[in-house]
């Protein structure tokens, strides 16, 4: 892996670059990682026009994925005739505010749509590059939304552009909805293969993305083979059949797909399933069928990032058929045997790590208690001009609970140090209220090498694992003692949790079968690449 590994440092400046050119998602950066994107999809069941109204749970959908991109919000709507009738709305900022009532009100005649959250990893933080995007084919419109980042995406512009097709965006996804558009060598004038033309997408990309293509009155949900980005799919029952875990299909309202399982509750969807790595899944009123499973390369198991359970995710959220707080709390567990010590008291940084420290404290016997009190009103910490105004922010986000942990020894969990510029202020303003000791644990291993899949991460020269400071992380950041949790502990966290490690093929239809070997991405905590990388 070292030729493909020193390939990557000689493009990392232009890489930088490209994420570089989007300041407005600076404001929503703390820990010095950057959240992907989040997709929904919804489609009425049963006749149509629906009573479902497509157009709130498109919003409430992504309102419970706001945690995976705030710079801006779109929803593309469609009555699902021959030809359809597409209604579009997009905006900048959250989606409460990207989408006031007569936004919804412009929707609300839709059958099916799409919509799309985004936190740019590549492409400006601009109203253009805002998903989804919809665009002309031979066969009709088509909108598409899309998860993560193609690993050869500068090849994939040279191609496009030499069949004559102008971009308009700096966004992966519009490349990828232009090579949708491309008709494939055998397909008939006038009959869209579609499956025909997603596989060929496939064949040309790899990885990363989870993709919503939606077309008349059908949306297609599409994983990469090595899914790498999640996706998984829900059904809207009744209320009256939320709570009963009886009832067959015949119950559906509606069928939605999301990148995560949290939105479902909201909207009145029960889990049903994830979209498998390289599956291509049609979506109608009718129900849900696979249509094709496009393979890995042979040898190669799937590459779940696996910073969705440490970091990403919501913790009610469910991946692979365990919920991600109970995979972080094993995360907490494995710690406490890894890097016990000698302490009063376990406490977190509020509050993605609060279920990995419970588990730590759990496995020691040690009380969990607060130690910190979050003004809830305050946003995530800016990205400053200057590393001061950045621990300034922090000051103003945190409260000691002095009465707690004054003259105690405190072990505080974080999931992640990525700078070390945020855990360094809170340290210094636990001190000074009045702890004797504080132990920092990590729930997850250093970061030492960049994503190209879709995750924000700084330069390698900004990551504290790569610096010299490094080699003494406790005196720089006024610690006791530093300990990160160990690669494989992190991965026995992970996927010992899952019934088995090596199931037999899962027949999903007649002739479909989908390989169920596990395999997580950990590239940027090991500098193992799930794919060679292609600039």
């Amino acid at each position: 892996m070292q030729e493909p590994i020193r390939a990557l440092q000689w493009y990392h400046v232009g890489y930088v670059q490209r994420r570089q050119a989007s300041p407005l998602r600076m404001e929503f950066e703390e820990n010095g990682i950057g959240e992907e994107c989040g997709v929904f999809g919804c489609v009425a069941a049963g006749e149509w026009p629906t009573q479902l109204e497509v157009a709130q749970v498109l919003t409430l959908g992504l309102t419970a994925l706001q945690h995976r991109g705030q710079e801006s919000a779109g929803i593309v709507t469609s009555n699902g005739a021959s030809p359809p009738t597409y209604t579009t709305h997009k905006g900048m900022g959250l989606v409460s505010t990207a989408f006031p009532a007569e936004a919804l009100q412009k929707l609300r005649n839709g059958n099916l749509g799409i919509g799309h959250t985004r936190y740019s990893t590549s492409g400006n933080s601009e109203l253009q590059n805002c998903q989804p995007f919809v665009v002309d084919t031979l066969h009709g419109e088509i909108a598409v939304a899309h998860n993560g980042e193609l690993i050869n995406a500068a090849a994939l512009r040279k191609k496009v552009m030499r069949h004559g097709v102008g971009l308009s965006t700096s966004s992966d996804s519009e490349l990828i909805t232009q090579l949708l558009a491309l008709t494939p060598p055998m397909e008939e004038v006038d009959a869209p293969d579609w499956v025909a033309r997603i596989k060929n997408l496939m064949t040309e990309t790899p990885t990363s993305y989870s993709l919503l293509v939606m077309f008349r009155d059908v949306v297609y949900a599409i994983r990469d083979p090595y899914g790498n980005r999640p996706l998984c799919i829900g059904r809207i029952v009744p209320i009256s059949k939320l709570q009963s875990s009886g009832g067959g299909e015949g119950d559906t309202e509606g069928w939605v797909v999301s990148s995560e399982s949290c939105s479902f509750q909201s909207i009145g969807a029960r889990y049903y399933r994830e979209v498998q790595p390289g599956e291509i899944v049609q979506i109608s009123k009718h129900g849900v069928k696979t249509l094709s499973i496009v393979p890995r390369p042979e040898g190669d198991v799937p590459a779940f990032c696996i910073f969705e359970y440490v970091y990403f995710a919501r913790p009610d959220s469910i991946f692979e058929g365990q919920m991600v707080y109970t995979v972080r709390q094993r995360c907490g567990r494995q710690l406490a045997i890894e890097a016990p010590t000698d302490a009063d008291l376990v406490s977190t940084v509020p509050e993605s790590a609060t279920p990995a420290a419970l588990g730590y404290a759990q496995q020691l016997g040690l009380p969990y208690v607060e130690v910190l009190c979050k003004n809830r009103y305050v946003g995530r910490t800016f990205i400053q001009p200057n590393t001061r105004l950045r621990q300034l922010g922090v000051a103003k986000k945190f409260g000691a609970l002095t009465d707690n942990f004054a003259g105690k020894r405190i072990v505080l969990i974080d999931d992640s140090i990525v700078r070390g510029n945020t855990i360094s202020p809170i340290i210094k303003l636990l001190k000074e209220a009045g702890a004797k000791e504080v132990h920092i644990r990590v729930a997850s291993p250093p970061i030492r090498h960049p994503c190209y899949m879709g995750i924000n991460i700084p330069t390698r020269e900004e990551l504290i694992a790569n610096r010299p400071e490094f080699q003494d992380i406790a005196g720089y950041i006024g610690a006791d003692s530093v300990k990160y949790l160990t690669v494989e502990g992190l991965l026995s966290a992970v996927q010992g949790g899952l019934a088995s490690l090596h199931e037999k093929d899962e027949m999903i239809s007649s002739n479909n079968k989908l390989s169920r070997r596990v395999g997580h991405c950990t590239a940027c905590l090991t500098g193992k690449y799930p794919v060679e990388l292609e600039w």
